[in-house]
């Protein structure tokens, strides 16, 4: 399977996924737990299943976000709740979220095929060297076939970000940079969100991007040149490289995956999953978690 297929079936599935970050039934639910900041509800549920972490392997594994803005939250959050309960209380809102946004489509033919062939193709993942992905992959299975579909694609979508954080670090990017260059697309995040949501300061980006310009990734207008995309692209193919396992294993129900997933994705979409004044204009939202 070529690249090209493996990053379009991702980008498919993923808004599926990223909803969570955006959901306010995250809010109400680790609200009544007492973890009341976004970004500690953030950093809670998706650091959760690799149990009572410190900030250093959340920001190891989360890589574009400032350390210490990370290092505000954890590991006091797990003082306010525990793991265990942040999972179960991110689970319920995932259930609440999908109903929501997928209405009656929730129970449909459509997501349940959809959620055996995304399980299907976790089994053919490996979790060596793949931190986030192991540690969601330790997680039991939830009955509910829209609750499994969330479950693989999660999976699926920490397969991809392991695989992504590689790339990066194979392309010489720190966090930040991997950030701005994201940003540079205009594709993804706004760069003032990126900036803010992550914790960099105005000094910290501009440093950091005047370091991208001396290399010709970026130009004055902080915008990718001609060198620039042809080196995202090519992180891009790797990562997609390195994630082509549980796709390739469907074989020809990965075309099949992928129009399921498609539909699923526009109805969220149409729904509202994600707030305006987030993302760049034309942006498809598949990117909402990884630079």
């Amino acid at each position: 399977m070529d690249p090209h297929t493996v990053t379009r079936l991702a980008r498919r599935l993923e808004p599926l996924h990223s909803m969570i970050y955006f959901a306010p039934e995250v809010g109400s639910e680790l609200g009544e737990l007492g973890i009341t900041h976004p970004r500690a509800q953030y950093f809670a549920q998706r650091s959760a299943a690799m149990g009572a972490v410190g900030a250093g392997v959340v920001a190891a594994t989360y890589f574009n976000f400032n350390p210490a803005l990370i290092a505000r939250f954890v590991p006091g959050i797990w003082a306010t709740a525990s793991p265990a309960d942040v999972l179960n209380a991110r689970l319920r809102a995932a259930d609440g979220a999908l109903r929501r946004l997928l209405g009656d489509a929730v129970s449909s033919r459509e997501a349940e095929r959809a959620s055996v062939l995304t399980r299907r193709a976790t089994e053919a993942c490996r979790p060596e060297d793949r931190t986030l992905y192991a540690a969601h992959a330790d997680l039991p299975w939830p009955d509910e076939p829209h609750l499994v579909l969330w479950h693989a694609i999660t999976l699926l979508r920490e397969y991809r970000g392991d695989a992504h954080l590689h790339a990066l670090l194979g392309g010489d990017l720190t966090g930040l940079e991997a950030l701005i260059m994201h940003t540079a697309t205009g594709k993804g995040f706004l760069p003032e969100v990126a900036q803010a949501t992550r914790g960099w300061s105005a000094e910290q980006w501009g440093e950091a991007s005047a370091g991208l310009r001396e290399r010709g990734l970026i130009d004055d207008d902080g915008w990718l040149t001609e060198a620039g995309t042809t080196f995202r692209d090519g992180i891009e193919a790797e990562t997609s490289r390195l994630s082509t396992a549980p796709y390739e294993s469907l074989g020809t129900d990965a075309a099949e995956l992928g129009e399921l997933a498609g539909g699923l994705t526009r109805t969220v979409l149409a729904a509202g999953a994600f707030p305006d004044g987030i993302f760049s204009p034309g942006s498809d939202r598949s990117a909402a978690s990884t630079p």
